[in-house]
């Protein structure tokens, strides 16, 4: 029987390292996108506490320029 000869094998047309730093590039603009958006969200929320207590404060002294 005679033997065939094997086809070489199909070489990879990118290495591995280059999809991990794809991979690590994506993983780190998720990260980073996550952080600025919760920064804003914090952003947002200390503001609106900070509008709640001067609408508070400016209520209290309406209220009290009424009764005197």
């Amino acid at each position: 029987m005679p033997q065939q000869e094997q086809a070489p094998a199909p070489s990879a047309g990118r290495p591995v390292a280059s999809y991990m730093g794809v991979g690590a590039g994506a993983v780190a603009a998720v990260v980073v996108v996550g952080i600025v958006l919760t920064a804003l969200l914090a952003a947002v929320a200390v503001s609106a506490v900070s509008v709640a207590i001067a609408a508070v404060v400016l209520r209290s002294l309406l209220s009290s320029a009424h009764r005197r």
